[in-house]
């Protein structure tokens, strides 16, 4: 059997899949970015491997971009979890709307 770039789509929507209803699902912050994350992901794989098929580089660049973001994203959303976290034990989505001002 042999791993054609279908498999790497269909793994990429499942991947896909799992972090778009973790992320519409769960009301934890830290759960919602670690879904984001795998969406990301997801969308890695696609580009890796449509960049594969088509003999291109230009996916392989948009990952690299799609990583920055990802950690700059990271670094945002975990400073804004930890300040919830030292303001309660027990944090939620909908306690960001506290933070304003």
């Amino acid at each position: 059997m042999e791993v054609t770039e279908t498999w790497y789509l269909v793994l990429s929507a499942i991947v896909f899949s799992i972090g778009l209803t973790g992320f519409l699902t769960r009301r934890n912050p830290l759960i919602v970015f670690m879904c984001v994350e795998l969406m990301l992901n997801a969308v890695n794989i696609s580009f890796v491997a449509f960049s594969d098929v088509l003999n291109d580089v230009s996916g392989q660049t948009a990952v690299f971009f799609v990583l920055v973001v990802a950690a700059a994203e990271v670094v945002v959303g975990l400073s804004l979890v930890v300040l919830l976290f030292r303001k309660s034990s027990d944090v939620s989505i909908d306690d960001l709307n506290e933070m304003s001002g």
